[in-house]
């Protein structure tokens, strides 16, 4: 009701030319806020019409460009592989647990080493004596092939990828 009171008063005060006046209130209240400007700071500032109006700070950023490359796809283990690789380890091929340590401590696959991504992410960009000094094993060789694994896939992933970013 106070809305169309204003409205109402507005019309004696200004010029009858004025063609958002002339409008149905809704469509006047559509019309400012499709008129309404972003800034990059907030802002109030009096129109030709009287009434004060205050922008906010919204800014949005969007990336259209694809990447420049992709990057490598991970190798996907199947069962059998795993099973193979734990019944006949390999000195060149390591199997990485990287779920919490209560959870390789509540069972894991024989021959299988513990580092947690998710409490300890920095792990492999460590040198060789910080990682063996907090972990108690040799660091895995650059010559190695490391297979990570965990509950789901997502902290393998992660691992996955924070092992291609160290080398």
């Amino acid at each position: 009701m106070a809305s169309k009171r204003c409205v109402q008063l507005l019309r004696l005060r200004v010029p009858a030319a004025s063609p958002i006046i002339r409008q149905p209130c809704s469509r006047a209240l559509s019309t400012c806020a499709r008129t309404t400007r972003v800034c990059s700071r907030p802002s109030t500032h009096a129109n030709n019409l009287g009434i004060i109006s205050q922008t906010s700070s919204i800014q949005k950023r969007w990336n259209s460009q694809p990447p420049a490359s992709d990057p490598p796809q991970n190798k996907i283990y199947s069962f059998d592989d795993i099973l193979s690789i734990a019944t006949s380890p390999s000195p060149t091929t390591l199997l990485i647990d990287v779920r919490e340590p209560h959870e390789f401590a509540a069972n894991s696959i024989p021959h299988a080493i513990n580092i947690p991504v998710s409490s300890q992410p920095d792990a492999l960009l460590l040198s060789d004596e910080e990682f063996e000094d907090r972990f108690g094993f040799e660091k895995p060789g650059l010559e190695e092939e490391v297979v990570f694994f965990c509950k789901a896939g997502v902290r393998s992933k992660a691992g996955a990828g924070i092992a291609r970013v160290a080398g």
